[in-house]
């Protein structure tokens, strides 16, 4: 990574937690090529050297999306012969959402357009009190490009999705918790160490069984009953190894943890 690279996404390993940060907070840490860039290598590294990624935002908010200033130089005459982020299963989109390792979004602040297709694909998303979510593509001329159509709308529905289209309604927190989005809301400030928390947990998993989680079920969605079934059945199948057999013996023995209310 370069040092220009370094100075828009930061990386840190913590332990077993990849601390992955958009680093624009002049900019609200909006992105352009070069962001989408350092991200993609940032998220590349952490399936690699961690069990478990946080993406957060530094300064005053998560993300606020598309850099509009660079879309304003470089859209000068509108639709152009190559697509500025042409697609592909290989965006820091995709290789969040379905990569090695869980990611959870620890947002604040602005979460728009742009920044809310990126929380979308991290598996959870925890913001804080300040947070606040829009889709305003609609009032900037331009649609959606992040794969927002497909992860927003399957985390609040398309009628909720098209009304923030639309009419550039604005949520806060602890109305994106009711519609959906997030699964968290904490009070201002609290949402790393919430994040933090949460990432503990999941790197006490077997990494196998958080590959199936986060790679399974985002396709069961699409299957249709029986298929889904089927592929169930296969996936529990693949994911039984000589460690699931240790950690049922641990339980057996009283050695594992027991599931409990949380007080």
């Amino acid at each position: 990574m370069s040092e220009e690279e370094k100075n828009i996404v930061t990386y840190e390993l913590d332990g077993e937690i990849a601390m992955v940060g958009l680093n624009r907070p002049d900019k609200r840490n909006c992105f352009n090529p070069d962001v989408m860039k350092a991200l993609r290598i940032a998220i590349d590294r952490a399936g690699e050297e961690a069990k478990c990624g946080i993406i957060f935002g530094h300064g005053d908010n998560f993300c606020a999306g598309l850099d509009l200033r660079w879309a304003a130089e470089n859209w000068k005459t509108g639709r152009s012969e190559r697509l500025p982020f042409p697609f592909n299963r290989n965006n820091y989109f995709e290789v969040m959402a379905r990569g090695n390792i869980p990611f959870i979004a620890a947002l604040h602040g602005a979460t728009l357009g742009g920044g809310l297709e990126t929380a979308a694909a991290a598996h959870i998303r925890v913001a804080d009190e300040t947070t606040f979510f829009a889709l305003p593509e609609g009032t900037r001329g331009i649609f959606i490009g992040g794969g927002g159509s497909v992860r927003v709308a399957r985390l609040i529905g398309f009628a909720r999705m098209q009304d923030m289209m639309l009419t550039g309604r604005v949520l806060k927190a602890d109305e994106a918790e009711r519609y959906g989005i997030v699964q968290y809301v904490v009070p201002k400030g609290q949402q790393m160490a919430k994040a933090k928390e949460l990432a503990l947990k999941i790197c006490k998993n077997a990494p196998l069984s958080n590959f199936a989680i986060t790679n399974s079920l985002p396709r069961l969605q699409d299957m249709n009953y029986d298929d889904g079934l089927y592929f169930e059945r296969m996936v529990a199948e693949y994911t039984r190894s000589p460690e699931s057999i240790q950690r049922l013996h641990q339980f057996l023995d009283k050695t594992a943890p027991r599931v409990r209310p949380n007080e």
